[in-house]
């Protein structure tokens, strides 16, 4: 680099670098105004001082590396924050990611918040053990589908990393009430809880949670078919001011007891998958549009059989904030669930509407929701006898430009009600 310097009537050139006027900090500063990542590593171009500082100011990296380049990283991204390990299911590698990594990410990133593992199947309860001893400030950890972990790995991770507020362990069967327990005693502050798949769950484990865990507002107990109402409803007393995502598909035990426990106690509840509780009543989930009206984004609850005519329009008109509805399988619905918003002048703000083997509604139905619903981003008509493409052409309803419907499941559905 090279700068003008004036003596008297004469213009003279003095060679000066930038890396001898500007300190450490100085240029920190200069890399901290550069917005995008691609610009982020042309600074490091410049020269091994620079890559040096912006190694060092590095937050956030994803990897597949053994050991030996591990420590590499470790020794230039010493402030990193986030480490992504996560592997494909359908492109994974071999061995993938073992505890002996594990090892050298706990000595070696210190600094480490959010460590994603997600589907790295090789790693064991050392793993964690040294993940648990060497990572204090760790504050949000996915080891899902992590098949080999059991409650002894989990729960050196709990009484090591007190700060952790998000765990997800979808898939990890081993799991048991322990777990929960070492997280109630020790991770108070939790607040995001995957146990999708964990089947040895029971109501005596959400119960120790709920005595320590009070600042929860997502637990995901997808599929874990031993908790029932008693534990749910803990959960639901315990997290009343945070809870608000709670995802019990095919959780069989749960009943009224559970959704009332809801409409009484979480007002800010946003999210609630109860698809295949067949013991919720029409009743109920009247008293839980009633309540989380206003609060009420996404609802599913296919193959609850017991849902009326009457609990559909309650929700319909009540939750005028909900986004994506799923009422897959309820065969006894008609379309006099919709006679009472086709009265009201205010709109839905429905994005995502699932209605498949409803046998009973009809095209006059799904006419009175397309004309309600101007947002419509996707509507499920998949074995509704009644609802063609034919016959929805023919009736000359106008949907949403972006609006797709799936007749026959040739397109993708949408995963906010997974």
């Amino acid at each position: 680099m090279a700068s003008n310097s004036i003596h008297g009537d004469g213009v003279s050139e003095s060679k000066l670098c930038i890396n001898d006027v500007l300190r450490d900090d100085e240029l920190r500063s200069i890399l901290g105004r550069v917005e995008t990542e691609k610009d982020k590593e042309t600074f490091g171009l410049v020269c091994k001082r620079w890559l040096r500082l912006q190694s060092t100011e590095r937050k956030k990296l994803a990897a597949r590396a053994g050991p030996l380049m591990l420590r590499k990283m470790a020794d230039r991204f010493t402030r990193l924050v986030e480490l992504d390990l996560a592997q494909s299911v359908s492109r994974s590698f071999y061995p993938g990611v073992t505890d002996s990594d594990l090892a050298v990410i706990a000595n070696g990133f210190t600094c480490l918040k959010i460590l994603n593992l997600h589907n790295c199947k090789g790693i064991t309860d050392a793993g964690m053990k040294a993940i648990g001893e060497g990572l204090s400030l760790l504050e949000s950890l996915d080891v899902s589908y992590c098949r080999k972990l059991s409650d002894k790995g989990f729960s050196a991770v709990a009484k090591g990393c007190s700060d952790l507020r998000i765990l997800h362990m979808a898939g990890c069967r081993f799991v048991t009430d322990g777990v929960l327990e070492a997280l109630s005693k020790n991770c108070r502050s939790l607040e995001e809880l995957g146990l999708q798949g964990c089947t040895s769950i029971t109501d005596n484990g959400l119960i120790h949670l709920a005595s320590g865990c009070h600042r929860i507002r997502f637990l995901d107990i997808n599929k874990c078919s031993n908790v029932s109402d008693v534990g749910v409803s803990s959960i639901s007393r315990a997290c009343s001011s945070s809870l608000k995502t709670l995802k019990l598909l095919d959780c069989y035990k749960i009943g009224d007891e559970t959704i009332l426990s809801l409409a009484e106690c979480c007002g800010n509840l946003e999210t609630l998958i109860i698809g295949g509780c067949r013991d919720v009543s029409a009743d109920a989930i009247k008293s839980l549009a009633t309540a989380c009206g206003s609060s009420l984004k996404n609802l599913r609850m296919d193959w609850c059989l017991n849902i009326s005519d009457s609990s559909l329009s309650c929700v319909l008109s009540q939750c005028r904030n909900l986004e994506a509805l799923d009422i897959g399988c309820c065969e006894e619905l008609t379309d006099a669930s919709f006679q009472f918003i086709s009265n009201e002048g205010s709109g839905l703000s429905l994005k995502i509407l699932k209605v498949s083997n409803c046998p009973k509604i009809t095209v006059t139905g799904i006419g009175i929701l397309v004309g309600k619903c101007s947002s419509l981003q996707y509507l499920d008509v998949r074995s509704c006898p009644y609802i063609t493409k034919a016959g929805l052409d023919g009736a000359g309803f106008h949907f949403p430009e972006s609006c797709k419907i799936n007749f026959n499941g040739s397109i993708g559905e949408p995963a906010v009600l997974l």
